[in-house]
Formats: structure tokens, sequence, C-alpha cells
């Protein structure tokens, strides 16, 4: 067994009709094996969930926990600025609330922050210092 991995990440959302609706104009293809109650988007080696809140605490355990948002960033690497605008501009077409347009970072690369429906922070970047696979999957310099 490989510990150093995640293979599904679920967000928490507050209308899932609605953030099914928001990832599906963002262009995202929602998989066969969703179901009612949740969404699944599959991505490079992993999957994306989207799970109703109230659902999700229950299924945690919690099910009076209330879920927040914003404390951890989902990120998009892109292979130049112009793709990290694009990004930006398609997730706010889509009906993202940007949070910082992308601009030149003290890191030297370039990045911004939109936030979806349910306020889960994407971060789209272009980092000079970690070159991309063909298809965009980023595997970090040894």
């Amino acid at each position: 067994m490989t510990p150093q991995r995640i293979t599904l990440i679920t967000l928490g959302v507050a209308d899932l009709a609605a953030s099914r609706a928001f990832y599906a104009r963002l262009g995202w293809v929602e998989s066969r094996q969703s179901q009612e109650a949740v969404a699944f988007f599959q991505m490079h080696g992993a999957v994306l969930g989207l799970f109703g809140q109230t659902d999700l605490a229950a299924d945690q355990g919690r099910p009076d926990a209330r879920l927040g948002t914003g404390a951890i960033t989902l990120a998009q690497n892109f292979a130049t600025e112009a793709e990290v605008d694009a990004a930006f501009q398609a997730a706010l077409d889509a009906g993202a609330i940007a949070l910082k347009r992308p601009e030149k970072v003290f890191w030297g690369g370039y990045s911004g922050y939109w936030a979806d429906p349910d306020g889960h922070v994407w971060e789209v970047a272009m980092n000079p210092f970690w070159p991309l696979g063909a298809d965009g999957s980023l595997t970090l310099p040894s």
C-alpha cells in the first residue's frame, strides 16, 4: 500500500443540484458512478465528489456538525499564464466568485483564486519550477 496518496476528495455542498450544474458549466463531466445523493467527477488518478453537507456530516459520524469551507485550497496548475487567465475566466463565467485575480506572485509564478458557490477555494496557477506532463499531471522535480 502507498500511504502518501489521495484517491477521493469530497466537498460538502449546500445544494447538490446547483453544485452539479456549476461544475458542469466548468466543463467537468459527471461519472456514471454518480448517484442521486452524490456526484462524482473522474480526475487524473483521483475523483472529486460532491455530497450534501448534512449527508456528509452524518456519514462522518457527526450529524450535528456544521461543516465549513475555505480552510483548504484545491489547485489546478497550468503551463502558461494565458492558460491560468483562461481557466480563471471560465470559472467566473460558470458562476464562481473571484477572490484574487491572477497575478505574478512572490515565489516566481502566477496565480489567482476563485470560490465555487459553496465557498470551496480553488487556485489556478503557473509554476515555472514545476513542469507539467502532456496530460496536465504534476510530478514534483526530484
